[in-house]
């Protein structure tokens, strides 16, 4: 099973983007956040052709919204509301098999990392806080779960440009890598890129369109993530972040992230 991950930042500007990202990865199960769409208006058919007979949209007009494809069946899809709030920002489903695949678009947080001052930090913070509750209730030792997403957070010092520099940025913060830490050890989750590509390495997956010329600045992060609970960690085979997307037409500011396994 290959599984895709992809902030597209406006889905129905991201439609050649996708047919190319499907033709070159051949995703399985594809998930993207801030689709920026209401579910009467996503195309729905554009998504079928592409081979995806089975989804589960969770969108919001202009903002936020996530949704899962797949190739195979359902056994049950479900959406969920943090922080006593609406925004579409998860939505979740199991497959036949008992993998459940929980897809999160985490609040970006503003640009002040003072929750006192910035209540879109005082958000992100308590978003990923109940992440962390709500997983750690639901722990099992057989539980199968697959986390994907754009968590917002680049935790390592090598998932940034300059750990020096953005240790006061939103992203990068101590108190927001903690709290990802916090999150990982509900679950024991395993950070599924880090098992194959190595810490030391520098990885990103997210570069600003302020950049005049992103590629050779080379100013990322690494936002977006896939995670696997422990039973399913010796399933894992490979996984990539697609760089060169970066470049494509019309691209978003994040690349996609696919990881292989054979459960």
């Amino acid at each position: 099973m290959r599984i895709t991950t992809w902030n597209v930042n406006s889905i129905r500007l991201r439609l050649e983007g996708l047919k190319r990202l499907v033709a070159e990865q051949a995703p399985d199960i594809l998930c993207l956040q801030e689709i920026k769409v209401s579910n009467e208006h996503f195309p729905e058919d554009f998504i079928a052709e592409l081979g995806f007979a089975h989804c589960l949209v969770h969108g919001q007009k202009s903002y936020h919204g996530v949704a899962i494809f797949s190739r195979t069946a359902f056994e049950r899809a479900e959406t969920r509301d943090w922080c006593d709030n609406t925004d579409s920002r998860h939505a979740y489903v199991r497959l036949a098999d008992g993998i459940e695949i929980h897809n999160f678009y985490v609040p970006a947080g503003g640009d002040i990392p003072d929750p006192e001052k910035n209540e879109k930090f005082a958000h992100k913070l308590r978003f990923l806080a109940e992440m962390a509750e709500w997983f750690a209730r639901r722990q099992r030792q057989d539980n199968r779960f697959i986390l994907v997403g754009d968590l917002n957070v680049a935790p390592l010092e090598t998932d940034v440009w300059s750990h020096k520099q953005l240790l006061k940025v939103v992203s990068h913060t101590p108190v927001e890598v903690a709290a990802l830490a916090h999150l990982s050890a509900s679950h024991r989750w395993c950070d599924a890129v880090r098992h194959f590509i190595p810490p030391e390495q520098r990885l990103y997956s997210w570069w600003s369109y302020r950049a005049r010329d992103w590629e050779t600045s080379d100013r990322g992060r690494r936002l977006d993530h896939i995670w696997v609970t422990p039973a399913l960690r010796p399933a894992l085979r490979s996984a990539t972040v697609q760089r060169p997307a970066r470049g494509w037409p019309k691209p978003s500011d994040h690349v996609p992230v696919t990881v292989t396994l054979e459960p």
